[in-house]
Protein backbone atom coordinates (compact mmCIF):
# COMPACT_ATOMS: atom_id res chain seq x y z
CA UNK A 1 0.00 0.00 0.00
CA UNK A 2 1.41 3.41 -0.96
CA UNK A 3 2.08 6.09 1.62
CA UNK A 4 -0.75 8.49 2.46
CA UNK A 5 -0.04 11.96 1.09
CA UNK A 6 -3.45 13.70 0.97
CA UNK A 7 -6.23 13.80 3.57
CA UNK A 8 -9.85 14.81 3.13
CA UNK A 9 -12.05 15.53 6.17
CA UNK A 10 -15.80 16.03 5.98
CA UNK A 11 -17.71 17.39 8.97
CA UNK A 12 -16.73 20.32 11.21
CA UNK A 13 -18.29 19.45 14.51
CA UNK A 14 -15.97 19.30 17.49
CA UNK A 15 -14.15 16.19 16.27
CA UNK A 16 -13.96 17.47 12.71
CA UNK A 17 -12.28 20.63 13.99
CA UNK A 18 -9.91 18.58 16.16
CA UNK A 19 -8.75 16.28 13.38
CA UNK A 20 -8.63 19.02 10.76
CA UNK A 21 -6.34 20.87 13.15
CA UNK A 22 -4.19 17.83 13.96
CA UNK A 23 -3.63 16.79 10.35
CA UNK A 24 -3.11 20.36 9.16
CA UNK A 25 -0.53 20.97 11.88
CA UNK A 26 1.27 17.77 10.94
CA UNK A 27 1.05 17.81 7.15
CA UNK A 28 0.41 21.42 6.14
CA UNK A 29 -2.61 23.09 4.53
CA UNK A 30 -1.92 21.90 1.00
CA UNK A 31 -2.25 18.22 1.93
CA UNK A 32 -5.36 18.46 4.11
CA UNK A 33 -8.68 19.33 2.50
CA UNK A 34 -11.52 20.36 4.82
CA UNK A 35 -14.44 19.42 2.59
CA UNK A 36 -17.77 21.21 2.41
CA UNK A 37 -20.18 22.78 -0.06
CA UNK A 38 -19.85 26.35 -1.28
CA UNK A 39 -22.36 27.81 1.20
CA UNK A 40 -20.64 26.31 4.23
CA UNK A 41 -17.20 27.32 2.98
CA UNK A 42 -18.35 30.93 2.62
CA UNK A 43 -19.62 30.86 6.21
CA UNK A 44 -16.42 29.29 7.57
CA UNK A 45 -14.29 31.90 5.82
CA UNK A 46 -16.53 34.76 6.94
CA UNK A 47 -16.95 33.77 10.59
CA UNK A 48 -13.85 31.67 11.15
CA UNK A 49 -13.57 28.38 13.02
CA UNK A 50 -11.83 28.39 16.40
CA UNK A 51 -10.17 25.69 18.49
CA UNK A 52 -9.51 26.56 22.12
CA UNK A 53 -9.76 30.24 21.27
CA UNK A 54 -7.35 30.16 18.31
CA UNK A 55 -8.46 30.81 14.73
CA UNK A 56 -7.95 27.71 12.58
CA UNK A 57 -6.18 28.13 9.25
CA UNK A 58 -7.90 25.35 7.34
CA UNK A 59 -7.85 24.67 3.61
CA UNK A 60 -11.61 24.83 3.00
CA UNK A 61 -12.33 22.98 -0.24
CA UNK A 62 -15.48 22.50 -2.28
CA UNK A 63 -15.63 18.72 -2.67
CA UNK A 64 -17.35 19.06 -6.06
CA UNK A 65 -14.32 20.93 -7.41
CA UNK A 66 -11.84 18.13 -6.65
CA UNK A 67 -11.18 15.68 -9.44
CA UNK A 68 -8.55 13.37 -7.93
CA UNK A 69 -9.22 10.85 -5.13
CA UNK A 70 -7.67 11.52 -1.73
CA UNK A 71 -5.46 8.97 0.00
CA UNK A 72 -7.28 9.19 3.36
CA UNK A 73 -10.93 10.22 3.79
CA UNK A 74 -12.13 10.88 7.33
CA UNK A 75 -15.85 11.13 8.08
CA UNK A 76 -16.70 13.34 11.07
CA UNK A 77 -20.35 14.17 10.37
CA UNK A 78 -23.38 13.32 12.50
CA UNK A 79 -24.92 9.98 11.60
CA UNK A 80 -27.95 11.78 10.17
CA UNK A 81 -25.61 13.44 7.70
CA UNK A 82 -23.63 10.35 6.72
CA UNK A 83 -25.55 9.44 3.57
CA UNK A 84 -25.25 13.01 2.31
CA UNK A 85 -21.52 13.04 3.07
CA UNK A 86 -21.08 9.76 1.19
CA UNK A 87 -22.80 11.27 -1.84
CA UNK A 88 -20.66 14.41 -1.60
CA UNK A 89 -17.40 12.46 -1.40
CA UNK A 90 -18.06 9.41 -3.57
CA UNK A 91 -15.85 10.68 -6.39
CA UNK A 92 -12.97 11.26 -3.95
CA UNK A 93 -12.63 7.54 -3.19
CA UNK A 94 -10.29 5.68 -5.50
CA UNK A 95 -8.80 2.16 -5.44
CA UNK A 96 -6.10 3.18 -2.94
CA UNK A 97 -8.22 5.43 -0.69
CA UNK A 98 -8.36 4.52 3.00
CA UNK A 99 -11.53 5.47 4.90
CA UNK A 100 -11.99 6.04 8.63
CA UNK A 101 -15.03 7.19 10.58
CA UNK A 102 -14.99 8.96 13.94
CA UNK A 103 -18.77 8.73 14.26
CA UNK A 104 -20.24 7.29 17.43
CA UNK A 105 -21.82 3.86 17.57
CA UNK A 106 -21.13 0.64 15.65
CA UNK A 107 -23.14 1.45 12.53
CA UNK A 108 -21.17 3.90 10.38
CA UNK A 109 -18.49 1.39 9.36
CA UNK A 110 -21.15 -0.92 7.96
CA UNK A 111 -22.77 1.94 6.03
CA UNK A 112 -19.39 3.03 4.64
CA UNK A 113 -18.45 -0.57 3.78
CA UNK A 114 -21.64 -0.92 1.74
CA UNK A 115 -20.92 2.36 -0.05
CA UNK A 116 -17.22 1.93 -0.79
CA UNK A 117 -16.15 -1.65 -0.04
CA UNK A 118 -15.16 -3.17 3.30
CA UNK A 119 -11.54 -3.51 2.21
CA UNK A 120 -11.11 0.29 2.17
CA UNK A 121 -11.96 0.75 5.84
CA UNK A 122 -9.79 0.99 8.92
CA UNK A 123 -12.03 0.61 11.96
CA UNK A 124 -11.69 3.55 14.33
CA UNK A 125 -12.82 4.80 17.73
CA UNK A 126 -12.27 8.41 18.85
CA UNK A 127 -11.75 8.30 22.60
CA UNK A 128 -10.56 9.95 25.80
CA UNK A 129 -11.29 13.51 24.72
CA UNK A 130 -13.63 16.10 26.19
CA UNK A 131 -14.98 18.13 23.28
CA UNK A 132 -17.56 20.93 23.16
CA UNK A 133 -18.53 23.02 20.14
CA UNK A 134 -20.85 26.00 20.33
CA UNK A 135 -21.35 27.92 17.13
CA UNK A 136 -17.95 28.24 15.47
CA UNK A 137 -15.94 27.69 18.68
CA UNK A 138 -14.65 24.24 19.69
CA UNK A 139 -13.17 23.70 23.15
CA UNK A 140 -11.32 20.39 23.45
CA UNK A 141 -9.21 19.23 26.38
CA UNK A 142 -7.80 16.65 26.49
CA UNK A 143 -7.41 15.90 22.77
CA UNK A 144 -7.58 12.15 23.36
CA UNK A 145 -6.56 9.57 20.78
CA UNK A 146 -7.77 7.26 18.04
CA UNK A 147 -8.08 3.52 18.56
CA UNK A 148 -7.39 1.82 15.22
CA UNK A 149 -7.54 -1.68 13.79
CA UNK A 150 -9.11 -4.08 11.35
CA UNK A 151 -11.13 -7.20 12.19
CA UNK A 152 -9.27 -10.48 12.44
CA UNK A 153 -8.46 -12.00 9.06
CA UNK A 154 -8.65 -8.75 7.09
CA UNK A 155 -5.75 -7.29 5.11
CA UNK A 156 -3.68 -4.91 7.24
CA UNK A 157 -1.93 -2.94 4.48
CA UNK A 158 -4.22 0.10 4.78
CA UNK A 159 -3.87 0.08 8.57
CA UNK A 160 -0.08 -0.07 8.24
CA UNK A 161 -0.05 2.86 5.80
CA UNK A 162 -2.23 4.86 8.17
CA UNK A 163 0.09 4.09 11.09
CA UNK A 164 3.10 5.27 9.10
CA UNK A 165 1.29 8.58 8.57
CA UNK A 166 0.30 8.83 12.24
CA UNK A 167 3.86 8.13 13.37
CA UNK A 168 5.28 10.73 10.98
CA UNK A 169 3.20 13.53 12.57
CA UNK A 170 3.18 12.12 16.14
CA UNK A 171 -0.58 11.65 16.08
CA UNK A 172 -1.72 9.80 19.23
CA UNK A 173 -3.25 6.37 18.64
CA UNK A 174 -3.60 2.95 20.23
CA UNK A 175 -4.00 -0.49 18.67
CA UNK A 176 -6.53 -2.55 20.63
CA UNK A 177 -6.10 -6.30 20.41
CA UNK A 178 -9.72 -6.64 19.24
CA UNK A 179 -11.02 -3.51 17.51
CA UNK A 180 -14.62 -4.77 17.31
CA UNK A 181 -14.73 -5.40 21.05
CA UNK A 182 -13.22 -1.97 21.55
CA UNK A 183 -15.93 -0.37 19.42
CA UNK A 184 -18.60 -2.07 21.51
CA UNK A 185 -16.89 -0.79 24.65
CA UNK A 186 -17.12 2.77 23.29
CA UNK A 187 -20.78 2.15 22.42
CA UNK A 188 -21.25 1.12 26.04
CA UNK A 189 -19.94 4.42 27.42
CA UNK A 190 -21.72 6.55 24.82
CA UNK A 191 -25.04 4.83 25.45
CA UNK A 192 -24.65 5.59 29.13
CA UNK A 193 -23.06 9.02 29.39
CA UNK A 194 -24.44 10.73 26.27
CA UNK A 195 -28.06 9.84 26.89
CA UNK A 196 -27.98 10.41 30.65
CA UNK A 197 -26.37 13.83 30.16
CA UNK A 198 -29.06 14.85 27.66
CA UNK A 199 -31.99 13.64 29.74
CA UNK A 200 -30.66 14.95 33.08
CA UNK A 201 -29.41 18.12 31.34
CA UNK A 202 -25.95 17.97 32.87
CA UNK A 203 -22.28 17.86 31.93
CA UNK A 204 -19.71 15.33 33.09
CA UNK A 205 -19.95 16.75 36.60
CA UNK A 206 -23.52 15.47 36.88
CA UNK A 207 -22.52 11.99 35.69
CA UNK A 208 -19.81 11.36 38.24
CA UNK A 209 -20.03 8.83 41.03
CA UNK A 210 -22.57 9.95 43.63
CA UNK A 211 -24.35 12.40 41.31
CA UNK A 212 -28.04 12.10 40.31
CA UNK A 213 -27.52 10.83 36.74
CA UNK A 214 -24.80 8.31 37.61
CA UNK A 215 -26.99 5.28 38.33
CA UNK A 216 -29.00 5.76 35.13
CA UNK A 217 -25.77 6.02 33.14
CA UNK A 218 -24.43 2.79 34.64
CA UNK A 219 -27.77 1.00 34.19
CA UNK A 220 -27.73 1.83 30.47
CA UNK A 221 -24.16 0.54 30.24
CA UNK A 222 -25.09 -2.74 31.91
CA UNK A 223 -27.76 -3.32 29.28
CA UNK A 224 -25.19 -2.73 26.53
CA UNK A 225 -22.93 -5.28 28.20
CA UNK A 226 -25.72 -7.88 28.22
CA UNK A 227 -26.58 -7.28 24.55
CA UNK A 228 -22.91 -7.30 23.51
CA UNK A 229 -22.38 -10.67 25.18
CA UNK A 230 -25.39 -12.06 23.32
CA UNK A 231 -23.81 -10.79 20.08
CA UNK A 232 -20.58 -12.65 20.88
CA UNK A 233 -18.67 -9.57 22.11
CA UNK A 234 -17.26 -10.16 25.60
CA UNK A 235 -17.76 -7.07 27.75
CA UNK A 236 -17.58 -7.15 31.56
CA UNK A 237 -18.13 -5.02 34.63
CA UNK A 238 -14.46 -4.09 34.37
CA UNK A 239 -15.24 -2.26 31.11
CA UNK A 240 -18.00 -0.29 32.84
CA UNK A 241 -15.77 0.55 35.80
CA UNK A 242 -12.96 1.71 33.52
CA UNK A 243 -15.26 4.18 31.74
CA UNK A 244 -16.75 5.37 35.06
CA UNK A 245 -13.27 6.14 36.34
CA UNK A 246 -12.43 8.00 33.12
CA UNK A 247 -15.60 10.13 33.35
CA UNK A 248 -14.90 10.83 37.03
CA UNK A 249 -11.64 12.44 35.86
CA UNK A 250 -13.19 14.65 33.17
CA UNK A 251 -13.74 18.39 33.86
CA UNK A 252 -17.15 19.00 35.42
CA UNK A 253 -18.08 21.58 32.79
CA UNK A 254 -17.32 19.25 29.87
CA UNK A 255 -20.33 17.91 27.97
CA UNK A 256 -21.01 14.80 25.88
CA UNK A 257 -22.24 15.47 22.36
CA UNK A 258 -25.90 14.63 23.07
CA UNK A 259 -26.04 17.21 25.85
CA UNK A 260 -24.80 19.74 23.32
CA UNK A 261 -27.47 18.54 20.86
CA UNK A 262 -30.16 19.03 23.49
CA UNK A 263 -29.04 22.56 24.32
CA UNK A 264 -28.93 23.48 20.62
CA UNK A 265 -32.28 21.78 19.87
CA UNK A 266 -30.62 19.48 17.33
CA UNK A 267 -31.76 15.95 16.55
CA UNK A 268 -29.62 13.63 18.64
CA UNK A 269 -27.98 10.27 17.97
CA UNK A 270 -30.36 8.38 20.26
CA UNK A 271 -31.05 5.83 17.51
CA UNK A 272 -27.35 4.96 17.44
CA UNK A 273 -27.35 4.32 21.17
CA UNK A 274 -30.63 3.31 22.81
CA UNK A 275 -32.11 2.53 19.40
CA UNK A 276 -29.36 -0.02 18.66
CA UNK A 277 -29.54 -1.63 22.11
CA UNK A 278 -33.33 -1.86 22.09
CA UNK A 279 -33.34 -3.54 18.67
CA UNK A 280 -30.65 -6.02 19.61
CA UNK A 281 -32.22 -6.58 23.01
CA UNK A 282 -35.49 -7.52 21.32
CA UNK A 283 -33.57 -9.82 18.95
CA UNK A 284 -32.05 -11.73 21.87
CA UNK A 285 -34.97 -11.49 24.30
CA UNK A 286 -33.01 -9.22 26.67
CA UNK A 287 -35.02 -6.55 28.56
CA UNK A 288 -33.63 -3.00 28.21
CA UNK A 289 -35.78 -0.91 30.58
CA UNK A 290 -33.18 1.82 31.19
CA UNK A 291 -32.56 2.36 27.50
CA UNK A 292 -36.31 2.19 26.84
CA UNK A 293 -36.83 5.00 29.35
CA UNK A 294 -33.94 7.09 28.00
CA UNK A 295 -35.16 6.63 24.43
CA UNK A 296 -38.65 7.83 25.28
CA UNK A 297 -37.36 10.78 27.30
CA UNK A 298 -35.06 11.90 24.47
CA UNK A 299 -37.85 11.56 21.90
CA UNK A 300 -40.14 13.60 24.15
CA UNK A 301 -37.48 16.32 24.45
CA UNK A 302 -36.97 16.41 20.69
CA UNK A 303 -40.73 16.68 20.00
CA UNK A 304 -40.73 19.89 22.04
CA UNK A 305 -38.10 21.66 19.90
Amino acid sequence: MKDIKTVGIIGLGALGVLYSHSFTQGLGQDRVLVLADGERIARYKRDGVYLNGQLCGFNYTDAAAIAEPVDLLLFAVKFSGLEGAISTCRHLVGPDTTIISVLNGITSEEVLAQAFGREKLVWCVAQKMSAVKEGNHAVISPFGELALGVPAGMDRSRLEALLRLMDSIRFPYVLPEDILRHMWSKLLVNTGCNQAAMVFQCGYGGLKTGQPAHDTMVGAMEEVMAVANAEGIHLTQADIQGWVELIDGFPDQGEPSMRQDGKAHRKSEVDLFAGTIRRLGAKHGIPTPVNDWLYEKVMEMERQY
